[in-house]
């Protein structure tokens, strides 16, 4: 009977978010905040939705991946990463002073190792092996969250292989086939999803809650501002004011947010929770939909702008702080009039 493995990159580990580092079989690193949130996506990508079982490497940041698709992954040795000796845990910035000249090297020939490094054939090995005892294991299609080097190992392409991609093996009793590699994990950001992301980020019920309520109020405000002409994406405002808190409590959380958002593979939530604590333009746009309706939900309940800003302001220290607050307020306040100016009514 021809089964399924899906393959799986782990998340991206605990290391700063642009930087480039050498996390091989010897470090063990879990993962970072973004790579919790790559890994609560997992569920919800459909073709992981029917697995009979989920296996990983014995590294932690492998089975913290593995954990949002399966209660209890099962750990197999021979999944994890390629031991790459003396350049093991070091950033590449570091590895390029301490070693020019393999480090130039290696850039035509990707072959050379560093001192104490396993052999490719090695991996390649060990991998193979690792699967089989997978396969043997287990019945029907099944996940394996592995590692850069060792999923390339089997499928001869490395240069795909970011952070959670599938790469999808077609099994035949012992034969492995290549069937596809690096896919993009394309997650259906449904409610559920967006909530799965919140909690991963630390959000705890009372910040869902004020989620929940603010995409309330954006979709209300979206269908009434569509209902008079205007074409607001209604699926990006939704999703954008669900999660525009996601990276609340950290340092100026409404770019983290949008940073975290498009390292996920959402460009256009991305600039829409940018600008839910400070819009770049006054126009009627998704971003302001979800700026006002922010600002008209204190905690889980509508309130006024005034009362909003109100009980904020206390928290204004510096002069700086003030002037934000009040151009804050006057945006809000000048949203708020417009829409209300188009629909006739009193929408808000």
């Amino acid at each position: 009977m021809m089964r399924t493995i899906y393959l799986i990159r782990h998340a991206m580990p605990d290391i700063p978010i642009g930087e480039r580092w050498c996390v091989g079989g010897r470090t063990d690193l879990p993962l970072g905040t973004l790579g919790r949130l790559q890994a609560a996506l997992l569920p919800y990508v459909p073709a992981l939705q029917t697995l009979n079982a989920v296996f990983c490497s014995t590294l932690i940041r492998a089975r913290e991946t593995a954990l949002p698709l399966c209660a209890d992954p099962r750990a197999v040795p021979g999944l994890e990463e390629q031991d790459m000796g003396a350049w093991d845990g070091l950033s590449f910035v570091e590895i390029q002073r301490r070693f020019p000249a393999l480090y130039l090297a290696r850039e035509k020939d990707p072959g050379l190792l560093p001192e104490g490094a396993e052999a490719d054939d090695a991996v390649r090995a060990r991998m193979h092996g690792a699967l089989l005892a997978c396969l043997r294991e287990s019945e029907g299609d099944i996940a394996v969250v592995s590692h850069k080097s060792a999923i390339a190992s089997i499928t001869g392409q490395r240069s795909s292989l970011g952070y959670t991609s599938l790469s999808v093996l077609r099994c035949d009793g012992d034969t492995l086939r290549v069937e596809a590699v690096g896919l993009k994990p394309d997650a259906v950001l449904s409610d559920a999803a967006c909530v799965s992301l919140l909690k991963a980020a630390g959000a705890d019920e009372a910040r869902i809650a004020h989620c929940r309520a603010v995409a309330e109020l954006a979709d209300e405000l979206c269908a009434a501002l569509n209902g008079r002409g205007l074409r607001l994406n209604a699926q990006a405002v939704h999703g954008a004011a669900l999660l525009h808190d996601l990276a609340r409590g950290e340092p100026d959380h409404a770019a983290l947010g949008a940073l975290w958002l498009r390292e996920l593979g959402y460009p256009e939530l991305s600039g829409i929770v940018r600008q839910h604590h400070d819009l770049d333009e006054a126009e009627l746009s998704e971003a302001a939909v979800v700026f006002l309706a922010d600002k008209a939900v204190r905690g889980d309940r509508r309130a006024p702008i005034d009362e909003r800003f109100e009980a904020s302001l206390k928290k204004c220290r510096t002069p700086e702080a003030l002037a934000a607050h009040a151009r804050r307020r006057q945006a809000a306040k000048d949203i708020q009039n417009r829409i209300n100016r188009l629909c006739e009514t009193e929408i808000i």
